[in-house]
């Protein structure tokens, strides 16, 4: 192979691996937002609260990285069959971490809340649907890196749970704010934050299925297991 052929490869393979580190590094940095944001409701945390929204900036920058390498690599190198599947997952991808770091901001900005902090309502709840959702973000991450469709068909099924902790906060914090109308702001919040929390088991699942269609070229069935109703 000329040298020219062989010079060209080796930086395709190279954007390739610089595409795989965005997406990597993006993932660690929510992952620490989600964690920060979640310390900050149940422990009263102030510098977490902190912490979350100011890794925000970072992850925007990430992502519009990701996209301009995405533009680049679609129209300089036309990749084909898994390596096409993966330029264009990882775009997808992008979008639902940045929206899983907006999510974990806001549930960081709602944690210092005066009505939060002397909520007397018990937060065993939240912080078993924090644990739940930590716990799929985490392995939803490690099939990601490790290109791992058994480990991301996993976290699919696994968003059952976390919609059934939702709908059952929902129905107690209802329950709360009509047994007494002093609970209602509290409750507000909570409401928002636990639908935050939801809205990030639902994008850790979108990486899962886009996870298991890169690496394997199928798809995931397109109605999902779910959990919980309000009927």
């Amino acid at each position: 192979m000329p040298h020219e052929s062989v010079h060209t490869v080796q930086s395709y393979e190279q954007e390739l691996e610089q595409l795989r580190s965005f997406i990597n590094r993006m993932g660690g940095v929510v992952e620490r937002q989600v964690a920060q944001a979640i310390t900050a409701v149940v422990e009263h945390d102030e510098a977490a609260a902190r912490d979350a929204p100011e890794m925000d900036p970072y992850v925007d920058e990430l992502e519009r990285e990701t996209e301009a390498l995405v533009i680049r690599l679609l129209a300089l190198r036309a990749p084909m069959a898994g390596d096409l599947r993966e330029v264009v997952v990882a775009l997808k991808i992008s979008g639902d971490l940045e929206r899983i770091g907006d999510c974990a901001a806001s549930i960081a900005r709602r944690a210092m809340r005066n009505e939060l902090l002397s909520c007397p309502i018990s937060l065993t709840g939240l912080r078993s649907m924090g644990r739940l959702v930590q716990e799929n973000l985490r392995r939803t991450i490690d099939a990601m890196d490790q290109r791992d469709p058994e480990l991301a068909r996993i976290v699919w099924q696994s968003d059952t749970a976390v919609d059934e902790l939702y709908v059952s906060m929902f129905r107690e914090l209802v329950t709360y704010m009509m047994e007494d109308p002093r609970n209602i702001g509290p409750c507000t919040h909570l409401l928002f934050i636990a639908k935050n929390l939801e809205r990030i088991g639902d994008h850790a699942t979108n990486i899962s299925e886009r996870v298991y269609y890169a690496v394997t070229g199928n798809t995931l069935p397109i109605v999902r297991p779910r959990g919980g109703t309000f009927d």
